[in-house]
């Protein structure tokens, strides 16, 4: 901890020490001002802008408008990029003293990761989409300084977010009153490429992208969800990671804070004629922040090339490397109880989680003209997922109301109350490894192409993909508390061959209306290999080998369709509807002994109704009505998902419906501020999720019929806002508030909690950060502190896997960013 800090300090101290020493004379200079804009002639924000071969640069404001100082006098090229866009040069003459003006134009482009990089990054994309959307660019992400990304995820309305381990090493993502356990009905993707570990079969995140090194984050609830897949229930949370700038750029940025935690991201990049790359390398690392230790590397590049005039590649490389431990047990209900003792205890010391994974990505386009192009992606990644975690068992009594005895392999340690049944942890001297390796390889093609039929502009996309996938899934039992080999007891190889069709467009009928339609069609074939693995034979549990194998397939059509209406310059309404579908996990459709279950898809009609509108006050808004009516929901009973076995079952109909609300307000507008800006955001979720057909579930030796109670960890509220102050001088203070209402954790809506501390009702509780940041425009230097969880907020973010789990206490950061 000291050492941290002392290197952060050195770290500090160098700009200024480097600043005393300079001391060459000016030079004559000048500046130039510009706005840039589309085809539309609607202003692009966030343009990167830059002198080539210089580190001279900036980036437009809400209204495309940037402005570069000091700009020595001569001849220059100026340039500009931005995803989704051609990159475009422009010969500058820079004189002394004066104030050059230009304005510049840039053609709409999709060159890298195409799928859905450019869903919300252009001004006006807002008024033109059918459904409900949220984007976060680099800005915003910056300003949050956020220790997790789930601080970044849980900014869009209708988004609820689990904390299961505080530090978003694992995003648990639930949309719209989804579980969000493993993000499984979430589509995640990075550029486009999908991230989970099988994207059929098995679709949990066990990875997550790192929130540090990204350039916006993009998330999709509506319609235009089917032209991705394979999952279409939630919808689509889309990471967004920077392209290679025109000219030299880099950053170094550094944080740390108590209990040993360190942050370092190194990015650099630059353009050389028609290539152009983008390095970043990632370091976390923390000793004690909760009951967290782990260390993460992170190596990522991104290089463009233009290889014809009609033509260009993009090449994406991955590396992720993490040593955590991360652990199933939480602390039980007596535990919680005792007030704060015992809630960040590190129950399994020798639990570790190692994941290693490569990525490779290609994307090559072809312009047949300005209005038609074919996409092309390509990827490959491999996950590697070892889970070592020591076995426990909780206490029992016999029928005499005697305490049973400890297991044989007893290691001492006791955790918990004895005195009630399942109150008690006792560990034991063996563990279970869960060695896991995911392999993924697909490729996509999109043609799009824009056509006029009559008084009607069309944009068509249509396409296909296909993607392989395969599981080699082994536990080996280990006869200590920290062994990592052992005896093997399973083993197995799942295997998956998905196919894709789709076709979708979007009809503008005259200034005011427009509509989409589309469908999607996936057909998913699998097959299960057992190797080996535990048999019940007269009684008796044993393991054999085995040549068992089965398979079987899936098939479905995803229709959808929305409208768009201008009710006036600054007023849009728009309607959405579309099927919702997931395919059955590999592994919970065929059973261990071989048999083929008959588990359906996960089936829903999602209804999207909503308005939004830019105020002339400064106050842009959205209200989002939603309506989902599944003929068969899903319903996790994994260990990852606080089940006592594996697998997921048929949940029957539920329905999930609600509003969602989310509000941009630019107070300084008001008195007409040109110093400072104050912004208040807010966004506010209500969502019933509900069992709305008859199902029998066994409670105490009786039947109980659940139809009416909610879906367990659906919070029926969630609030999230901030207030912003920055000021020209480079100053910026920031409060955030986060509100999440009470939730139920089992299909019974149990409210007593359980011993063990698996069952039970969550209490709603509410999180305030705040953060300030200054930047030394000279130095091209920021400094940053900023605060999480400021009141010490005690909450219960989740009483699973197989415990409470507690959301993290205050953290303080210190941080700073140096822009070369």
């Amino acid at each position: 901890m000291k050492k941290t800090f002392q290197t952060i300090l050195l770290i500090i101290s160098l700009p200024f020490l480097a600043f005393a020493e300079s001391g060459s004379a000016p030079t004559a200079s000048g500046s130039i001002s510009g706005k840039i804009v589309d085809e539309k002639q609607q202003p692009l924000f966030n343009v990167n802008v830059g002198f080539i071969g210089t580190s001279l640069g900036s980036a437009t404001n809400d209204e495309g408008v940037f402005v570069i100082d000091g700009v020595p006098a001569g001849l220059f090229v100026l340039g500009a990029s931005m995803v989704g866009y051609e990159d475009i040069r422009k010969e500058v003459l820079i004189r002394p003293g004066n104030l050059n003006r230009v304005q510049l134009v840039m053609p709409e482009r999709i060159y890298s990761m195409p799928q859905v990089s450019v869903i919300a990054q252009k001004k006006g994309i807002f008024e033109s989409v059918p459904g409900s959307l949220t984007y976060i660019d680099q800005q915003q992400i910056e300003q949050l300084n956020p220790l997790s990304g789930n601080e970044i995820i849980r900014r869009s309305p209708g988004v609820h977010v689990v904390d299961e381990e505080g530090l978003g090493l694992r995003v648990n993502i639930g949309i719209r009153g989804l579980d969000p356990d493993r993000s499984r009905s979430v589509l995640v993707m990075e550029d486009g490429i999908p991230v989970a570990l099988n994207p059929y079969g098995e679709p949990e995140m066990y990875y997550t992208p790192a929130m540090d090194r990204m350039a916006g984050v993009e998330i999709l609830k509506g319609s235009g969800s089917i032209l991705h897949g394979p999952q279409t229930i939630g919808g689509v949370v889309n990471y967004i990671t920077p392209d290679p700038p025109l000219s030299s750029k880099g950053s170094l940025s550094m944080r740390g804070a108590q209990g040993g935690f360190f942050s370092g991201l190194f990015s650099y990049g630059n353009t050389h004629e028609k290539t152009g790359f983008n390095v970043s390398f990632l370091r976390k690392q923390a000793d004690s922040i909760g009951t967290n230790n782990f260390s993460v590397n992170d190596l990522n590049a991104k290089l463009r090339f233009q290889t014809g005039n009609q033509s260009n590649l993009a090449v994406k490389l991955g590396i992720y490397d993490e040593i955590s431990n991360a652990t199933y047990v939480g602390i039980t209900q007596t535990m919680y109880n005792a007030g704060g003792m015992f809630d960040f205890s590190r129950i399994a010391p020798d639990d570790r989680l190692s994941i290693r994974r490569y990525s490779l990505g290609l994307i090559h386009n072809y312009f047949f003209s300005n209005n038609t192009r074919l996409s092309t992606t390509a990827y490959a990644y491999t996950t590697t997922r070892n889970w070592q975690r020591q076995d426990f068992v909780y206490n029992t009594f016999d029928s005499q109301g005697n305490l049973n005895p400890k297991p044989s392999n007893y290691t001492g340690v006791t955790w918990g109350d004895e005195s009630l049944p399942q109150g008690a942890i006792y560990m034991r001297n063996s563990t279970g490894n869960r060695n896991r390796q995911f392999e993924v390889a697909g490729i996509e093609s999109r043609l799009q192409s824009e056509w006029a039929l009559g008084k009607t502009t069309n944009h068509l996309t249509a396409g296909g993909r296909f993607l392989f996938e395969r599981a080699y899934e082994q536990r080996i039992n280990g006869t200590t508390a920290s062994a990592s080999s052992g005896n093997l007891q399973e083993d197995e190889i799942r295997t998956g061959l998905g196919y894709s069709a789709f076709v979708h467009n979007q009809t503008q009928l005259g200034q005011r209306l427009s509509f989409t339609v589309g469908t999607r069609l996936e057909y998913y074939d699998y097959e299960r290999d057992i190797h080996r693995g535990r048999f019940v034979i007269n009684g008796q549990t044993l393991i054999r080998d085995t040549m068992l194998i089965a398979s079987s397939h899936v098939a479905s059509v995803i229709p959808g369709a929305g409208i768009n209406y201008l009710l006036g310059s600054a007023s849009t309404l728009f309607a959405g509807i579309h099927r919702g579908f997931a395919p059955p996990r590999v592994k919970d459709a065929i059973s261990n002994e071989g048999f083929v279950y008959e588990l359906d898809a996960e089936k829903s009609w999602n209804y999207e109704l909503g308005i939004r509108q830019k105020t002339a006050w400064g106050i842009d808004w959205e209200l989002t009505g939603f309506y989902m009516d599944f003929s068969n929901q899903i319903i996790p009973i994994s260990q990852s998902s606080g089940g006592t076995g594996a697998g997921l079952v048929n949940g029957g109909r539920t329905v999930h419906r609600g509003l969602e609300f989310a509000m941009l307000a630019e107070l300084s507008q008001w008195w007409n501020s040109q110093n400072y800006s104050i912004k208040w955001d807010a966004g506010l979720t209500w969502v019933e999720a509900y069992f709305n057909d008859d199902r029998l579930v066994s409670s105490g030796g009786s039947q109980v019929n659940i139809k009416g109670n909610r879906t367990p960890y659906a919070p029926e509220w969630i609030v999230n806002t901030s207030l912003v102050f920055e000021h020209n001088n480079g100053l910026m203070l920031r409060i955030t508030a986060n509100q999440v209402g009470e939730q139920f954790t089992d299909v019974l809506n149990t409210t007593t909690p359980s011993n063990e501390g698996r069952i039970g009702l969550i209490q709603g509780y509410r999180v305030f950060d705040a953060g300030v940041c200054y930047r030394l425009q000279k130095w091209d230097t920021t400094f940053s502190l900023a605060a999480k969880n400021m009141t010490n907020e005690r909450y219960i973010v989740t009483r699973r896997p197989q415990g409470i789990r507690l959301g993290m206490p205050r953290i303080v950061t210190v941080g700073i960013k140096v822009d070369f």
